[in-house]
């Protein structure tokens, strides 16, 4: 199979926020000046320079800059860094580029900046807007910088944006959640990702757990939620992705269908398939900034983690992320983007059937309702 036909994507890591938050597990590092030194787009662009030979002759679809806090950086920046990404790299004339962004980090007129540079997309970190609940995690913004900066971006003709709302968060009740909840969907993002604080191994949040709704009430929590976005116009099609009609983040369809991404900066991951099955590398970089800085571009193997995954891995990796998508995944899909028969799965499959957690689909098989709200022993099903 020839992977020049899979869709690509390329990862953007940019690794400094204003505070760590308690509950972040992410490859975060708090800014200890005024902003990021521009060096640091001088070594994303020589990583990329060093990974051109991976991805010659395909073409990038989506773009993401995540972080940390991308925002932190200022609009001239990514001008700069994107126009040297389409000097090296075929990116699609109708790419999704998405822009993570804090609203306590964005100045007025900012977002118009940043649509300028060519970002058509943003993702909010809202988290929540009760005051109370926003102190608890550690946000360095208010509700109203959220308010705010949706003004903003609907101002600078960005529509295309999501929220970030977290639920079962410290002491939050169920009316405090469906609040959060409406005001969300009051604010009509074209995208809203609603997902359960956990507490992550690593983080303060985990030393020292907070007081958390137990499981029964978060389950609660998030089928209230699912109820009442659904009842705005917003359809899951993820774990814990809710979109209007046509707004599906492209570029985390690419992860979840087992496509190819790129990944530069400090701490980024990727997943390239070089030839399926035997050869599809799972690549990390160095973590600290430092680090990453100092040796970014040197054509070397010492230049993070490069892994390729074994072939009696793949059903487990392929399935720890379509079985997150509610339509779960075509057979031929499977068999693609793996290079893997499906008589490989077929035996957990019929046993997943037969616990209730999957079924059939016309042209392959998806998570039943039972199945995505047990989906880790669902997942767990295909391990080697």
């Amino acid at each position: 199979m020839n992977p020049d036909r899979l869709p690509l994507s390329l990862y953007v890591h940019m690794p400094w926020c204003v505070r760590k938050c308690p509950y972040c597990d992410f490859n975060s590092h708090q800014l200890k000046s005024a902003q990021p030194d521009g060096a640091y787009i001088d070594a994303l662009i020589r990583d990329v320079d060093t990974e051109l030979p991976l991805i010659a002759d395909r073409r990038v679809d989506t773009v993401f800059f995540g972080g940390g806090t991308p925002s932190l950086f200022q609009p001239e920046d990514f001008s700069r860094l994107l126009q040297a990404l389409r000097r090296r790299i075929d990116i699609a004339s109708g790419a999704e580029i998405t822009l993570e962004a804090n609203p306590g980090t964005i100045e007025r007129g900012r977002f118009a900046g940043y649509r300028d540079a060519g970002i058509n997309r943003v993702s909010l970190g809202a988290q929540t807007f009760a005051p109370r609940a926003l102190e608890l995690l550690g946000r360095i913004h208010t509700a109203e910088d959220t308010h705010r900066a949706v003004e903003d971006l609907r101002a600078a003709g960005l529509d295309n944006f999501n929220l970030d709302l977290m639920y079962a968060l410290p002491q939050q009740t169920l009316e405090a959640a469906m609040a959060d909840v409406s005001t969300a969907c009051a604010l009509n993002p074209a995208h809203i990702s609603y997902y359960q604080l956990t507490l992550e191994p690593g983080t303060v949040f985990h030393a020292r757990p907070p007081v958390l709704p137990d499981e029964e009430a978060a389950w609660q929590i998030q089928i209230e939620g699912q109820k009442h976005l659904a009842a705005a116009g917003y359809e899951q099609y993820e774990v814990s992705a809710y979109a209007k009609a046509g707004a599906q983040c492209r570029h985390n369809l690419n992860y979840w269908r087992f496509g190819d991404y790129l990944g530069v900066g400090a701490g980024a991951h990727g997943k390239l398939s070089v030839a399926v099955p035997e050869r599809i590398l799972r690549t990390a970089k160095p973590k600290q900034p430092r680090d990453y800085q100092a040796c970014a571009g040197e054509a070397s193997t010492a230049f993070g983690e490069r892994n390729f995954i074994a072939t009696a891995d793949l059903p487990f990796e392929y399935m720890l992320n379509a079985l997150r998508l509610n339509e779960g995944f075509a057979t031929r899909d499977f068999q693609r983007r793996t290079g893997l028969s499906l008589s490989s799965v077929e035996p957990a499959l019929v046993r997943a059937q037969g616990r209730g957690l999957l079924e059939v689909r016309v042209d392959g098989w998806r998570p039943t309702a039972l199945g995505r709200r047990f989906l880790n022993d669902l997942q767990a099903a295909f391990l080697a």
